[in-house]
């Protein structure tokens, strides 16, 4: 569901294009539409490293980044959530290679262990025409601590249900290896939590 400007799911929805898309805060559509997505406050920071120059700091790359909601539903595609646009935002990393983006914590859909998706482009100009990722990846969620939001925070019990049906070997993305994709997070459900991950270029 990356409304990225390509076709996927029948559709060639482009978030990228939206007015207000290169945010930090994206609990909140924008571009017209203004529904705020609920959840437990997540902070995401991510680290670009160029792996061909001894994994030397990436700034002015573009992130775009995007994840459902609380219940699962990704907005333009899912039932309920197609007028919002909210989890999709796009940041540029600063001189340490660092964006980072407050959002909630993700709920767990059938069929998939939680996560955040992400594209990285070479310029905010190239990410927000859409054209030329350099990288395409999805960042995973410690199960400890998916297991506490969704067992406790309000909104996520359909999560805890599909969590305890599946796991990392069995996930169609994850199956083959996720140890550069597994995320650090630290926090608890009265503060919120980040998650924290290097990626390399």
């Amino acid at each position: 569901y990356p409304a990225d400007g390509s076709l996927a799911s029948g559709q060639r929805l482009n978030a990228l294009a939206l007015s207000g898309i290169v945010r930090r805060d994206i609990r909140t559509s924008v571009g017209g539409a203004s529904g705020t997505a609920l959840g437990v406050p997540l902070t995401v920071t991510l680290t670009l490293v160029n792996t061909a120059s001894s994994c030397a700091r990436l700034a002015g790359h573009a992130v775009y980044l995007w994840h459902c909601t609380r219940d699962g539903g990704y907005s333009l595609y899912s039932g309920g959530v197609t007028t919002e646009n909210y989890l999709r935002g796009v940041q540029v990393s600063d001189a340490n290679g660092q964006v980072t983006f407050t959002t909630i914590f993700p709920g767990c859909y059938s069929g998939r262990w939680p996560h955040i998706h992400f594209e990285v482009f070479s310029s905010l100009s190239t990410a927000t025409s859409g054209n030329s990722d350099v990288r395409t990846s999805q960042l995973a969620l410690p199960e400890s601590v998916c297991r506490s939001v969704y067992g406790s925070a309000s909104g996520y019990t359909s999560s805890l249900t599909n969590l305890n049906a599946i796991t990392l070997a069995s996930d169609n993305i994850f199956s083959d290896g996720y140890s550069t994709q597994m995320a650090t997070v630290t926090g608890d459900l009265t503060n919120g939590f980040a998650a924290t991950l290097t990626v390399g270029v």
